[in-house]
């Protein structure tokens, strides 16, 4: 039995794995103690034996790192760099983040002064040792780090990628009891600043996490379990613990793996995807595979590592609308949360929430809400957007639907950022919905950006949780080395990756997995010589990755230039086959009796009349059109006026525009 467990702002999802079967399920997150939800949902599931005596395996996307990182909630952590970079992190690439504001708010740096540690050691770009780590030197560090009383140290030495000894002599010089993180282990790459963010970000979370973590296993022991990581790979438990900045985007990593794997299902692997939950709204785009990057950012703090190359916006189920200081209605970042919640809950929520317009404008049926375990309290939703409809003097029909608008356009935006802002024709892809509330918004969004075709996945409510199921096991590897790419000799490539496919396949093997399983995809990270950015490519031969690399800045950029290429980073992602599932008609697992469609329903903004039917009451391969709203356990999807919809053989919803 696998359990794949997806703890969000509002709800914290489960799908069940048994035999072939699949289970799903929802429960309001426990913010405070997020371990208490999931003791909640695996005893609904009547899955507590089975923790007992070690027949469950769980996979869980923690959003533990995410909220101590957004929140500035991190241990007191030591920064330890060479003699003359204290203020590394402080300075950081002096890049404004609005270019034209001549007056930027105050950011705080990272790490405080007094928090900032030097020692006097250097090493050259080569890995030459310029001055040795002397033992007078070592001691005087230890003293202070001892008198600083830190949770957490950081180590980050110029050039540590090249020879990382100076820093394992300094780990273990330190006291035993502290969580140490090292660059040259976290992020053995060039980039002092970008390496230094990460290592510092991953001891200032990892004591958080490692806790969680603990306090997880000990509930759940003996059951085997693996973590979500950013990059949409699982991690054992134990190793995940010394990992805090690769799971950074844990939660929303699942849901793009559960999407590819439901675009391969139906043979459509050129997709959009927009995951909308109760906090926020996540977009990414799958061409074929899951695009990863190296250039994210957690809040103010930039993330080197790989994770998934997503654009998140606080535009959720449960953003908050409000008048602004000059009268006009915005939506969002804030967020009810799952406590109180939107309105509509009935959890002693108050302000107007993006649910509550949807619950007014009936787009939200209180008899169908979590298959009918959660009722909505209307008249406490129309109360709430009230007190916005009074002083914009409209109804409060008309106030939710501008609710919706406006939380639209937030969402368009995002989409065109990933798509036609890299030269990328929408049109030419399927927009894939999914999370609680995607299903309401999807129509509207597509047909914004013109795309023809929707995708709304079977179990798209808990796709993310889903995800965790079909995701591999995996360590993604990297390691700077700089050279023409003309002058590279290809031999010496390999056996960086061979050093590397060595590291990442015993780490494979640790956590059970025969090495006949395992396999190994090697890419360079590349530019034209002189350039900041690259662009990661393929690794195949000399000849063919260098053609490869041209067409592909011709695609992002829109030209090519006749200079030599710079190698810059060797990278390997080590993988096992993920798990197959075998999906079948919804109809065979819905745990409710269809019932009659309700037709001729009035929705506020909606000419036409509607019909509400249940998702397991719809036939294999009949076409409906819109306005439809279709009701499941774990989302709602509303089919607009023009859009086509059809279920197929394994439960997706197909729609297509032919207006």
């Amino acid at each position: 039995m696998i359990l794949g467990i997806d703890t969000g702002g509002t709800f914290t999802d489960f799908v069940l794995l048994d035999r072939g079967q699949v289970t799903i399920h929802k429960v309001l997150s426990s913010p405070a103690a997020p371990e208490q939800a999931i003791l909640e949902g695996i005893a609904d599931l009547q899955l507590l034996e089975h923790v007992k005596n070690g027949t469950l395996r769980v996979i869980h996307g923690t959003t533990i790192a995410t909220n101590a990182a957004l929140q500035g909630k991190g241990v007191k952590t030591l920064f330890i760099t060479n003699r003359g970079f204290a203020d590394m992190l402080s300075i950081g690439r002096q890049a404004r983040e609005k270019l034209y504001d001549l007056q930027p708010n105050h950011q705080t740096v990272p790490v405080p002064p007094e928090l900032c540690l030097e020692i006097d050691v250097r090493m050259d770009h080569h890995g030459k040792v310029l001055k040795d780590l002397e033992p007078k030197d070592l001691t005087a560090l230890v003293q202070q780090v001892e008198q600083l009383n830190p949770e957490a140290v950081a180590i980050n030495l110029l050039y540590s990628y090249r020879d990382d000894s100076h820093e394992k002599q300094i780990q273990a010089a330190l006291p035993e009891q502290l969580f140490v993180s090292r660059s040259s282990q976290v992020l053995p790459e060039y980039k002092e600043y970008e390496r230094g963010m990460a290592t510092w970000l991953n001891a200032w979370l990892g004591p958080l996490v490692e806790k969680y973590l603990s306090q997880l296993k000990t509930q759940l022991s003996p059951a085997n379990i693996a973590i979500m990581q950013s990059s949409g790979g699982t991690i054992d438990i134990d190793q995940a613990s010394q990992r805090a900045v690769n799971l950074l985007l844990s939660g929303p990593a699942g849901g793009l793996a559960g999407a590819a794997y439901m675009g391969e299902q139906v043979s459509k692997n050129q997709l959009i995807t927009f995951d909308m939950g109760g906090t926020s709204t996540d977009v990414a785009l799958i061409d074929g595979q899951i695009s990863l990057t190296t250039d994210s950012k957690i809040g103010p703090y930039p993330v080197a590592v790989p994770t998934v190359d997503m654009h998140t916006i606080g535009a959720g189920g449960g953003s908050i609308a409000y008048l602004d200081d000059g009268g006009l209605l915005q939506v969002g970042p804030q967020s009810a949360g799952a406590i109180p919640g939107p309105a509509c809950y009935g959890k002693g929520g108050e302000k107007p929430t993006v649910t509550d317009a949807n619950a007014v404008l009936g787009r939200l049926r209180p008899d169908a809400f979590l298959g009918g375990r959660m009722a909505l309290d209307i008249d406490a939703a129309k109360q709430a957007i009230s007190s916005l409809a009074q002083p914009l003097k409209f109804s409060i029909e008309e106030t939710a639907l501008g609710i919706l608008q406006v939380a639209n356009q937030h969402m368009i935006r995002a989409l065109r950022v990933i798509s036609v802002e890299r030269g990328l024709d929408p049109r030419n892809f399927t927009l894939c919905c999914f999370g609680g509330a995607g299903g309401l918004h999807v129509c509207a969004l597509a047909q914004a950006l013109s795309i023809p075709t929707v995708l709304a996945p079977i179990h798209g409510g808990v796709l993310s949780a889903f995800g965790m199921l079909v995701a591999p096991p995996e360590r993604q590897l990297s390691r700077t080395w700089q050279v023409l790419l003309h002058e590279a000799d290809p031999s010496t490539i390999e056996q960086i990756l061979l050093s590397m496919k060595t590291q990442g396949q015993q780490e494979l093997i640790n956590e059970g997995i025969p090495a006949e399983a395992i396999y190994a995809s090697p890419s360079l990270d590349l530019r034209y010589a002189g350039q900041s950015y690259t662009l990661n490519m393929p690794w195949s031969d000399l000849q063919a990755t260098q053609a490869a690399f041209h067409q592909l800045h011709q695609q992002r950029y829109g030209h090519q230039f006749e200079l030599p290429i710079e190698l810059v980073n060797v990278r390997l992602a080590v993988r096992a086959e993920p798990q197959s599932i075998e999906l079948t008609n919804p109809s065979t697992q819905t745990q409710q009796q269809p019932v009659t469609p309700q037709l001729g329903l009035t929705l506020a903004g909606i000419e036409e009349p509607a019909m509400v039917i249940e998702r397991s009451a719809l036939n294999v391969g009949k076409r409906l059109r819109g306005p439809l709203l279709i009701t499941e356990q774990t989302a709602t999807t509303l089919v607009a006026p023009n859009w086509w919809v059809e279920l197929d053989e394994r439960g997706n919803l197909l729609l297509t525009f032919e207006g």
